[in-house]
C-alpha cells in the first residue's frame, strides 16, 4: 500500500492517491487546516500539485502497529522554476482496513515557494 501510494503522490495523480482514502477521511499538510472529506483532499492535493513541477519521496523506514503506519524518509519537490528543495518527512497514517481514515504529514515545506 505504501509504494501505491507514495507512487501516486510522486506521479501527481490525486485521483490515484484519493482511492487509498476513506471517505470521511482527515488529511493535515504540516502546519495548514485539516481537511476533511475524500473529495476535497483529492481537490486539496490536485491543487498542490499543480504548484510544483514534481516530487519525489525516498521512504527510509516504515513502521506499523495498532492500525497505524508511520513512515519517514526524505522528499524532494521541484519548483516550478526548476529548482528544487529536499526537507525530511514523517507521515502518520490511522488506517481504517487497508484505507487511510487519518492523513498527517509533518514537514517543513515553508521554504518551497521561495527562491
Amino acid at each position: 500500500m505504501i509504494e501505491e501510494l507514495f507512487g501516486a503522490i510522486d506521479k501527481k495523480n490525486a485521483n490515484a492517491f484519493a482511492e487509498h482514502l476513506t471517505d470521511d477521511c482527515i488529511f493535515r499538510f504540516g502546519n495548514q487546516k485539516p481537511v476533511v472529506g475524500k473529495a476535497k483532499v483529492e481537490e486539496y492535493v490536485a491543487v498542490f500539485f499543480e504548484s510544483i513541477l514534481g516530487v519525489e519521496h525516498k521512504i527510509e523506514d516504515v513502521w506499523s502497529a495498532d492500525g497505524a503506519i508511520v513512515c519517514h524518509g526524505l522528499v524532494t519537490y521541484t519548483r516550478r522554476s526548476g529548482s528544487e528543495l529536499s526537507v525530511p518527512f514523517a507521515n502518520v497514517f490511522k488506517m481504517a482496513g487497508r484505507s487511510i481514515h487519518e492523513y498527517l504529514i509533518f514537514a517543513d515545506t515553508s521554504d518551497l515557494y521561495e527562491e
